[in-house]
């Protein structure tokens, strides 16, 4: 698949080496570890020795001083070779950005340097069962008890938790001023006491497990906090943004790898001395796949780039665009190969069927589609709201 004409000789540079270590991995290698109950730690470790997982973060912390625009083809090329790592857009995205522009100069040079090189890691909790992740109706809060903390709430469909070293946790405090509630964002370690996580059994076959987090008055020292207490919803979406972007790259990459299976496949399988991919029935939706994919891959690199020239506003509107995008794609993609495929599109051989469920992930999370609509009709179009 060609690159992109608007990336730079170094981003189709990064793709490619990208793509190669994909390639020495591929779906195999994580259907493997997935049936074993384990995580991809080969491939992770391989992406932090070349410079992969902190290509974002900054130099002087450890990282490789680009942005959001080079983390996303690390995630894109990995997910087209079969081998995405989710907590990509987790680790290094959210947290390490928002720490990155928000954190302190101790909380940078604690945290920055390990998730750079893939020795350390993070997760973000802001889901919640009756919120969402509506972070104005989130109901886990902190108080403060002398110079501390005390962090209560819960929080689901939180990825990663069993292998990060802290979490990210968005709660709510109260504006002196005005009583109101308002979001924060707190670093809470793993053994924290009164921090507790039950694993959620999923039908979604991935390698980064799902969790529920009770967070039961969990007592954080003051410089758990991160950034200034006053603008916890600007540090909340400068983290936000990234994760659309990244959802989008994660998308755009399996909608790449069931397209290039049912190409493939398209070529080789006759029926009647001729290769199906000859029957318009068969190219036709293949081609307007590819289209679908260029295009939502186009609005993310837009998102990206808005982002990491310090458009927050322009970013918003462009990362939920390319989320939408990118998640239609995918399951158009996958619902497509597999069709293509037939029967043999539900074999395990092809790596194919187990993309049906995974693929509507992005529909659903981290924000649902409709919500996005919602943005796009309020913030974009102008008009009223429904709620």
């Amino acid at each position: 698949m060609n690159a992109p004409v608007l990336e730079t000789e170094e981003h189709r540079a990064l793709r490619a080496a990208v793509a190669a270590l994909g390639k020495r991995y591929g779906r195999a290698y994580m259907t493997r570890v997935v049936a074993a109950e384990g995580h991809p730690d080969e491939l992770w470790a391989e992406a932090a020795k070349l410079g992969y997982l902190g290509v974002n973060l900054p130099e002087e912390y450890g990282g490789g001083g680009g942005g959001i625009a080079e983390l996303s083809i690390v995630l894109e090329e990995l997910g087209a070779a079969g081998s995405p790592l989710l907590m990509l857009v987790v680790s290094p995205a959210i947290c390490g950005t928002v720490i990155a522009r928000f954190g302190t100069e101790a909380q940078k040079r604690a945290w920055l340097p390990g998730l750079a090189d893939g020795s350390r890691t993070m997760a973000f909790g802001i889901t919640e069962p009756d919120a969402g992740s509506n972070s104005h109706r989130i109901t886990t809060t902190a108080r403060r008890d002398g110079d501390d903390w005390l962090l209560t709430g819960r929080k689901v469909f939180i990825s990663g938790v069993d292998t990060a070293d802290a979490t990210l946790i968005v709660g709510r405090t109260e504006d002196a001023r005005t009583g109101r509630l308002k979001p924060c964002l707190f670093i809470v370690p793993r053994d924290a006491p009164g921090f507790a996580r039950n694993r959620i059994d999923m039908e979604v076959q991935a390698a980064e497990k799902q969790f529920e987090l009770v967070l039961d008055e969990v007592r954080l020292p003051a410089d758990a906090l991160v950034g200034d207490e006053d603008a916890g919803l600007l540090q909340l979406f400068a983290g936000l943004n990234p994760e659309r972007v990244m959802t989008a790259a994660f998308s755009l990459g399996m909608a790449r790898f069931a397209l290039a299976r049912a190409v493939e496949y398209a070529k080789e399988r006759s029926v009647w001395k001729t290769p199906i991919g000859a029957h318009q029935a068969i190219a036709h939706p293949l081609a307007q796949s590819h289209i679908e994919i260029e295009l939502a891959r186009l609005m993310m690199q837009k998102a990206a780039r808005l982002y990491d020239e310090g458009d927050d506003m322009g970013a918003g509107e462009a990362a939920n665009m390319a989320k939408f995008a990118a998640a239609d794609a995918c399951v158009k993609a996958v619902d497509q190969a597999v069709h293509t495929l037939g029967g043999n599109g539900l074999t395990r051989e092809y790596g194919l069927a187990a993309l049906v469920v995974a693929s509507r992930v992005a529909r659903i999370a981290p924000v649902s589609r409709e919500m996005i609509l919602n943005f796009v009709s309020h913030q974009t179009l102008g008009l009223p709201k429904s709620y």
